[in-house]
């Protein structure tokens, strides 16, 4: 790249603009997933939209890859690429609360945690993840599935508009009045149709929640998985707990002799009257003796960051996902088979529920499909050291391949790996081919490719 070329992107952008020459270069490189070791040309720290409009416009011109960095949590690491032009939006974190109307207006690199901080001081919140440190774009572009999405619907279920550059460098406002094509788009169908600079979500009254994890020895997992496949079924929408495997951290409330070993996990979440609370997880308490837990009333801010501290930047990632319409006897036992088998304390197993106020949108009122689902299954391969890479993706892997048959044939966007590209029809059923159109209207040319790919 010749310095004219560099002089003139550096004119035009007002945050950093920083190359191989840079002192900051590998730090600016650097995204979550340790395994993603990319070498980009130049990344573009936005703080504004007319950052991104700069940084579309020269990646574009000049025909470089192009990704786009929010929260830095995917873990096929979409958000860098080599030799390429990446933008990075956390320096635009902004969170604006507009409590009389119940919404917020959220920049496209802020994190839950960001978000959470903004509405909890008004005693409002949205559907946003399980882990604070996730970027509010990707979640959102994605579906959005967490603790709330029973009671509130998925994210992008509370997304009012979203101002976004598309792929030939033009601001655009998608709403149901505005664009209402990509603004259908946007509500799954991940990265592949611009950069969305800001969002405008639905807010809903979350103050206190009561929950927390709670761990079972393994041998209650049968029960506790069917006592869920069963109770979920009807379970008052204030409910949103789900259950899992994980081996016990080193934390005060778990005893010490028994850190370290794997657990069949339940995280309650109930977001009625606290008064209620107890009474709504009583009955989990009967499936088991319960050897550890951290249940109570808490600030749904803490419940939503409870994990955080297992998974810091730098930790190798390999994921897999499918959804779930019956969690079966099969689908449990293999379940029973893999996940006492993790292979580190930073990897999970979770089964979310997506029934209830997700069920009440229609599956092509959005691009998320797959609205009759009844769980959202993630296999989170998560671990410190390169040298367990084989062993650990093979688990991963194994317990894919031994759950899949009893699973949908697609799954979430935000859940898989790079090796996932050939499930990308699989995972939008019959809104795929509405997809690919508005992918050829809004990016004729697949500028933004470095997502579970949409071609046009």
């Amino acid at each position: 790249m010749s310095a004219p070329t560099l002089d003139t992107l550096r004119q035009r952008v007002r945050g950093e603009v920083i190359t191989r020459d840079d002192e900051n270069y590998d730090e600016a490189r650097r995204v979550y997933n340790a395994m993603i070791d990319r070498h980009p040309r130049v990344v573009v720290r936005a703080v504004n939209a007319g950052d991104v409009l700069a940084a579309v416009n020269f990646a574009r011109e000049h025909g470089f890859d192009l990704a786009v960095r929010g929260g830095s949590h995917s873990v096929p690491g979409f958000g860098t690429c080599d030799d390429g032009v990446v933008i990075d939006l956390l320096a635009m974190r902004g969170v604006r609360v507009d409590p009389r109307n119940r919404t917020a207006r959220v920049e496209g690199g802020a994190t839950w945690g960001d978000f959470n901080a903004a509405t909890h001081a008004f005693g409002l919140s949205t559907t946003g993840g399980i882990i604070s440190t996730t970027g509010v774009g990707g979640l959102t572009l994605g579906g959005g599935i967490g603790y709330l999405d029973r009671a509130a619907g998925l994210s992008c279920d509370n997304l009012i508009s979203a101002d976004v550059v598309t792929a030939d460098g033009r601001f655009v406002v998608a709403s149901e009045r505005e664009n209402d094509d990509l603004f259908w788009a946007l509500r799954g169908g991940g990265g592949n149709f611009g950069v969305v600079v800001s969002f405008e979500f639905r807010l809903h009254p979350v103050a206190d929640i009561y929950g927390g994890p709670m761990l079972f020895e393994l041998d209650a997992a049968p029960d506790l998985l069917r006592f869920y496949r069963e109770f979920i079924v009807d379970a008052p929408e204030q409910f949103g707990g789900f259950p899992g495997f994980q081996i016990a951290p080193p934390l005060p409330f778990i005893p010490e002799d028994r850190q370290g070993e794997p657990f069949a996990l339940f995280v309650a979440c109930w977001t009625g009257r606290l008064d209620e609370g107890e009474q709504a997880i009583n009955s989990l308490r009967e499936i088991g003796p319960v050897v550890a837990e951290l249940v109570g009333p808490m600030p749904y801010p803490a419940l939503n960051s409870v994990f955080d501290p297992l998974v810091p930047p730098g930790l190798q990632h390999y994921w897999k996902a499918n959804f779930v319409t019956e969690l079966t006897d099969e689908a449990i036992a293999a379940h029973l088979e893999h996940g006492p088998g993790l292979p580190a304390v930073n990897s999970a197993v979770h089964i979310y529920p997506i029934n209830g106020a997700c069920h009440r949108v229609a599956p092509d009122a959005t691009a998320f499909a797959y609205r009759e689902a009844n769980f959202a299954t993630v296999i989170a391969g998560m671990w410190p050291d390169p040298a367990d890479n084989d062993t650990a993706i093979r688990w991963v892997r194994d317990y894919y391949h031994a759950t899949a048959p009893h699973s949908e044939e697609g799954g979430y966007v935000n859940f898989m790996a790079t090796d996932d590209q050939d499930r990308v029809r699989a995972n939008y059923k019959g809104n795929f081919d509405r997809l690919v159109e508005v992918k050829k209207r809004y990016d004729p040319d697949n500028l933004f490719h470095l997502n579970q790919n949409i071609k046009p």
